[in-house]
């Protein structure tokens, strides 16, 4: 049996899995992402795959951003990234086995189309909600990530013009309205401006450093409503981005990962669904919305696969 290592790089936390030919995650481990650099992010990947149980004869990785031919070009959640840093290469170094690099939002996606809640369909959207907003694309029966390696990524597709601010730079993106760290903005700003909200008493309740998923899951429940006002943007902003997204490449299952799925489950995804469909032209009849199957495995396992791919390219 071959142990493949997948690494799943978040913008909040980095989690690595050993797993087996089955897709089953054998033993797992989680971190923090640092915040200061890319080379933090590679000590600590180290630091984790060195603390398994396990030699893995392949790594594979995920990144949240733009993923073209081993090398990440652009990663708006990640501190200091660009072309020229090889986090293939440091890892391979480091391991001495091959090493693959994907998005994390596709690898996501691969994972639950291998072993969870997209096996056997042919086209499929991924929405992984998280830090920020990402996504991912199977059409006709293959993953499509486009000529760059930017394909899926639905979080950067503008739904206003002129907009707020993204994490990228642009304005009016999904992700300005609905990923975490956008959220979290918007919330420091309407405190200083005189609204009253509990997520940051939550946040220290959970001890935790930022408003995760947790927190805002928590503030949901108890009817917060400042969290209750950004949360209906957060699922309007999404539905309109994958209404328009089936309109152009037509899929018939749409998966919502990360996160805010693991907390709020199919509950969130019934709400985005039927927030969607009116800006649907003319969904297919078998359209289903469903919550990602493996959680937190998604990454991993999808990361693995990528690996184990490498193998067979050496």
């Amino acid at each position: 049996m071959l142990l493949v290592a997948g690494v799943d790089v978040g913008g909040t936390n980095i989690e690595v899995g050993l797993v087996d030919d089955g897709h089953t995650v054998r033993e797992r481990a989680k971190h923090d992402t640092p915040a200061q650099s890319p080379h933090k992010i590679v000590s600590t990947i180290v630091k984790l795959i060195e603390g398994l149980d396990g030699v893995p004869s392949a790594i594979g990785i995920g990144i949240p951003g733009v993923v073209h031919n081993g090398r990440v070009l652009e990663a708006p959640n990640l501190a200091g990234w660009d072309e020229s840093f090889d986090i293939v290469g440091e890892i391979r170094h480091r391991f001495g086995v091959p090493v693959a690099l994907g998005n994390d939002a596709n690898v996501g996606l691969l994972g639950e189309w291998v072993a969870g809640a997209a096996v056997g369909a042919d086209d499929v959207l991924g929405v992984w909600m998280g830090t920020g907003i990402g996504g991912g694309l199977i059409l006709d029966g293959r993953p499509f990530v486009g000529s760059r390696g930017s394909a899926g990524e639905i979080g950067h597709v503008v739904i206003r013009a002129g907009g707020a601010l993204c994490t990228c730079g642009r304005r009016g993106c999904i992700e300005a309205y609905a990923g975490r760290r956008s959220m979290e903005a918007a919330v420091t700003k309407m405190v200083a401006a005189g609204r009253h909200t509990s997520l940051f008493e939550i946040q220290q309740q959970e001890e935790k450093s930022t408003l995760t998923s947790k927190v805002w899951a928590r503030a949901l429940d108890e009817g917060d409503e400042l969290a209750v006002e950004l949360f209906d943007a957060a699922v309007e902003a999404v539905a309109v981005g994958i209404g328009s997204a089936i309109n152009l490449v037509d899929v018939q299952l749409v998966v919502i990962g990360g996160g805010m799925a693991e907390k709020l489950g199919q509950d969130l995804v019934d709400r985005i669904e039927r927030a969607a469909r009116p800006w649907i032209l003319h969904p297919s009849p078998k359209l289903k919305f469903v919550v990602a199957a493996l959680g937190d495995d998604s990454g991993i396992v999808g990361a693995a696969s990528i690996g184990r791919a490498r193998l067979l390219d050496v």
